[in-house]
């Protein structure tokens, strides 16, 4: 059995492997072959001439002290078909490896961007198959927004999280949940974030419902919010509809923490920030009272956006509580709950207040 050796060679130089590994794996394939035959003789290995490319199990001999006598030359009946498909089984394993290496070198310089593909019928339900050419990418469950839903031949961006090499081949994680894809997908559509004239500073999200981005300006006279929304709101639209919809505030990043913590709360309207600790991070936001449920939002979600946003907790207080005719369900609750919990403390403290003063009665009347 023999191989072409100009061949291998060929084929080494197109894919940058090494001719020695090559043969090597070849040899070793081999030898594994031969040695699970019943006929097999001891220290058996296979040589691939690098000259003529023929392949020989090698078996070397001893005499009777155990010392080096010769070396000679078995091939057992039938054994070179074996060897062939050996061989073939050897290149294709290392032109699929070297194939794989080369996909998960190309998709690498793609992680923290925006990769675009056609929707793929899967096996599992639960994950979104995403046609990208050369390879197949994933978006698992936990990567996918709540409230969307594909189907078989629909174009889709997403965000590319991680390459890597898998057991059955290349694997591309994508996602449609990441902070970072909606940083990505306005880069995409302006230009003065490509030209780094203006920078968006932090992006926090609640994936299918609402996203804060933060955002300034590197440019005297550019406006960072208008550059993000856009002539006549075309570029965050544009973003917008490629999130089914997602709400988006854009706000301006401040250095002044009372002042970043203020504009993170938008689209409600602050009265004053007092910054209570500045090592903690906390702040007393004061509002409104009409603003309070804007700046609360809907089951919090605007205040949280605004606090992973800023990384500042905030402490929300209407600027006139006592004359507020219509107070949000849940802040009328907790006020509920605190004027509950004040009148128990009460009654508690006037019942050990009755008992002291029975205490002290006591002695008297009997003395009487």
């Amino acid at each position: 059995m023999s191989v072409d050796v100009d061949a291998l060679l060929a084929m080494t130089l197109e894919k940058g492997i090494p001719l020695e590994k090559l043969i090597n794996s070849i040899e070793q394939s081999v030898t594994e072959a031969y040695v699970e035959l019943p006929e097999a003789m001891p220290q058996g290995r296979s040589v691939l001439n690098r000259q003529t490319g023929e392949i020989l199990i090698h078996v070397p001999q001893f005499n009777d002290e155990g010392l080096y006598t010769e070396t000679i030359t078995h091939m057992p009946e039938g054994f070179e078909a074996k060897i062939k498909s050996v061989v073939r089984k050897v290149l294709k394993e290392k032109m699929r490896a070297m194939n794989d290496a080369g996909i998960v070198a190309e998709f690498s310089g793609n992680v923290g961007d925006i990769i675009s593909g056609i929707v793929q019928q899967g096996r599992d339900s639960t994950i979104i198959y995403v046609d990208l050419g050369r390879v197949e990418g994933k978006i698992p469950q936990v990567e996918q927004v709540p409230t969307e839903s594909y189907k078989h031949g629909d174009r889709i961006k997403a965000y590319v999280v991680d390459v890597r090499q898998g057991e059955k081949g290349p694997e591309v994680t994508l996602s449609r949940t990441h902070p970072n894809f909606v940083k990505m997908l306005f880069t995409l559509e302006v230009p003065e974030l490509k030209d780094r004239v203006v920078e968006i500073v932090g992006v926090s999200r609640e994936p299918g419902q609402r996203s804060k981005v933060s955002v300034r300006s590197h440019r005297v006279g550019v406006s960072p919010k208008g550059a993000l929304i856009g002539p006549m709101g075309a570029r965050s639209k544009a973003v917008m509809d490629e999130l089914n919809g997602e709400k988006i505030d854009i706000v301006d990043y401040s250095e002044d923490p009372a002042t970043y913590v203020a504009n993170a709360l938008a689209p409600a309207r602050v009265t004053s920030v007092e910054v209570v600790d500045l090592e903690a991070k906390s702040a007393k936001v004061v509002v409104p009272d009409f603003q309070l449920s804007l700046a609360i939002g809907k089951d919090g979600q605007n205040v949280r956006l605004a606090v992973r946003l800023t990384g500042w907790r905030m402490d929300i207080h209407p600027d006139n509580p006592v004359e507020r005719l219509l107070k949000p369900s849940d802040i009328a609750k907790a006020e509920a709950a605190a004027a509950a919990a004040e009148l128990a403390a009460a009654e508690a403290l006037a019942a050990q207040e009755s008992a002291a003063q029975e205490e002290e009665l006591r002695p008297t009347a009997l003395s009487e």
